[in-house]
């Protein structure tokens, strides 16, 4: 696979690898969709119904940067949440080739984007500029992170320690700003991973504590995809990370 997408970004073979992962996975379910995913409120059949129309929605921000054609991430709000309810019921096998063909067309899509779309600016569905490079990033994080999500056996410790490490302090970062957004002082600790050289203090002022653990297990409590049982130290209330 080639593409003229910047070196600084994650390399597209990173996000075909996941796919594939993820893909895998979803071919060995069993076929009851209604399974609970990780994800309160939602069935596998929900889950399985947002990657795949996510994958959809990442191509129109594609587009957009290779037309200069604003074409927003998803048309409204409403449709894609009624995009999902309409597909989760959907049998296994219609949810696959679904998804199959969603993630073919995002990465076809990437990988002949010329190198021009790479400096084009889009905006996510929260309305938030970012770099069209940056859409790279988050189909994988969708990928990686709803995977876990399926409760299928993947697992955080099954992420790569590439997007561990690249993910791990962003996630700090975004929870220190909602905790300042939030003006909840009462919030400030210290993560430290016991097998990489990552530690941060999350909240303002100075921490009085410190919550350790492997560089996966902080990353998958931080993001809400675990009670924290691998780590130590006292864990507080943490806010939604998005």
């Amino acid at each position: 696979m080639t593409s003229d997408a910047p070196e600084t970004t994650v390399p597209l073979e990173t996000v075909a690898a996941a796919t594939n992962r993820l893909l895998d996975t979803i071919r060995g379910l069993d076929d009851d969709v209604t399974v609970p995913s990780l994800l309160p409120g939602w069935t596998r059949g929900h889950l399985l119904a947002h990657l795949a129309r996510n994958a959809d929605s990442l191509v129109n921000l594609l587009l957009w940067a290779r037309t200069g054609i604003e074409t927003p991430q998803y048309a409204s709000m409403f449709i894609r949440d009624a995009d999902i309810e309409a597909g989760a019921p959907r049998p296994l096998a219609e949810q696959l080739a679904d998804n199959e063909a969603a993630a073919n067309r995002w990465l076809a899509l990437a990988q002949s984007a010329p190198e021009e779309a790479w400096t084009a600016t889009v905006r996510t569905r929260q309305g938030r500029p970012i770099p069209a490079t940056e859409v790279i990033w988050m189909r994988l994080q969708e990928v990686e992170i709803h995977h876990v999500d399926l409760a299928a056996g993947y697992q955080p410790g099954d992420w790569p320690e590439d997007f561990v490490a690249r993910l791990l302090p962003r996630a700090a970062a975004d929870l220190t700003n909602g905790i300042a957004a939030g003006a909840d002082p009462s919030i400030a600790f210290e993560v430290r991973s016991t097998d990489t050289d990552f530690t941060a203090t999350i909240g303002s002022g100075s921490p009085d504590h410190t919550v350790r653990g492997p560089a996966s297990a902080l990353l998958a409590w931080l993001l809400g995809r675990s009670g924290g049982a691998e780590l130590s130290g006292a864990l507080p209330t943490l806010p939604s990370w998005k």
